[in-house]
C-alpha cells in the first residue's frame, strides 16, 4: 500500500474522528488489526506439504500446526505479521538434518488458522496452547512472533521451554502502536481512541504489554539476534530486550534485515539449541 494511500486513509479516519472519535478509532483498531497477506500462496503451498498437518483447537478456533517428526529435541516456530509457516523454509533442511522434531504454527488470521483480525495477545494464547500439547524444548519467533511467544511464556507457566530465540523482535508494543499511528498521520483524537481500545478489551494500558519487560521474569536462556539496518523493528529494540533479558546472549548483524533469512546465522542458533 503506497504512502499516498496510507496517508489518504488517516485523512479520512482524521475527519470522520470530527463526528465521531469512537467510529474512527474502531475502524483505525480494525484496520491495524487485519493482515492484508499471510494465506497461503500456490509456492509456499509447495513448501509446507511435507509435513504433518494437523489442528488444534483454542476457544472454538483452529490452530494450523505443521510438524517435521524427528527424534532430538522438540523446536516449535512462530512467524511474524503477515507471513506463515513457509518463512522458515531457509532453515528448515538445517533442523531437520539436525534430527529435531520440528513443529511451527500459524499465528490468528494467517496461513491456515483461524481468525479475521490479529493481535499479539491471541496469538500468545496459540502459543501457549501449542506448547500444553507437544512439550517443546525450544521456542523460536520472529518479529511479533517474538514478542508472542514471551508474552506466552510471562502468562503461563510453560516448564517445557528451556530455550528461546528471538528474530527481529520489538521491545514493547508502545513502538508497535506509535509506528502505526505516525504512519497513518493518526490525530490525537485517534490516537487517544486506539488507546483507549486497548485497555478496555485487555485491562491494562499500552504500556504494560512490554517484550523487554516481560522477559525478566523468563528462566529459558534466550538468544536474541537482531540487525543494525532493520527498517520494521528500530535495532534499538533488540538492545533494550538484550539489556533487560539477564539470561539471554545477544548477536547483532548488519545487512540482513528484518527478515534475518541469512544462512551464516544458522548455525549460531543451532549452537545455541544444543549446548
Amino acid at each position: 500500500m503506497s504512502s499516498f494511500i496510507v496517508k489518504s486513509i488517516g485523512g479520512a479516519l482524521n475527519a470522520s474522528s470530527i463526528i465521531s472519535t469512537k467510529f474512527a478509532a474502531k475502524r483505525a483498531i480494525n484496520l491495524f488489526a487485519s493482515p492484508r497477506k499471510g494465506r497461503y500462496n500456490d509456492y509456499q503451498k509447495q513448501i509446507i506439504n511435507s509435513a504433518f498437518f494437523e489442528e488444534t483447537r483454542y476457544n472454538n478456533m483452529d490452530i494450523a500446526t505443521y510438524r517435521w517428526v524427528g527424534k532430538g529435541k522438540t523446536v516449535l516456530l512462530a512467524h511474524g505479521w503477515e507471513s506463515n509457516t513457509s518463512r522458515w523454509n531457509y532453515i528448515l533442511k538445517d533442523l531437520q538434518a539436525q534430527d529435531y522434531n520440528i513443529i511451527a504454527l500459524d499465528a490468528p488470521a494467517h496461513g491456515r488458522s483461524d481468525g479475521k483480525q490479529f493481535n499479539a495477545i491471541l496469538y500468545s494464547e496459540f502459543i501457549a496452547t501449542i506448547i500444553k500439547k507437544f512439550q517443546p524444548e525450544v521456542l523460536m519467533g520472529h518479529s511479533v512472533g517474538g514478542m508472542a511467544s514471551v508474552f506466552s511464556l510471562h502468562n503461563h507457566e510453560l516448564p517445557s521451554i528451556e530455550k528461546l530465540v528471538l528474530l527481529g523482535a520489538p521491545a514493547h508494543f508502545t513502538g508497535v502502536f506509535d509506528r502505526y499511528k505516525s504512519m497513518m498521520g493518526f490525530n490525537k483524537r485517534i490516537s487517544k481512541g486506539l488507546d483507549s481500545i486497548i485497555l478496555d478489551r485487555f485491562k491494562q494500558p499500552v504500556s504494560y504489554f512490554s517484550t523487554a519487560n516481560f522477559t525478566e521474569s523468563i528462566a529459558a536462556k534466550g538468544l536474541v539476534i537482531h540487525d543494525k539496518k532493520d527498517q520494521i523493528i528500530p535495532y534499538e529494540d533488540g538492545q533494550l530486550i538484550a539489556n533487560r533479558y539477564k539470561n539471554a546472549e545477544f548477536v547483532t548483524t548488519s545487512g540482513f534485515g528484518h527478515g534475518l533469512k541469512d544462512e551464516s546465522l544458522t548455525p549460531k542458533i543451532i549452537d545455541f539449541i544444543n549446548a
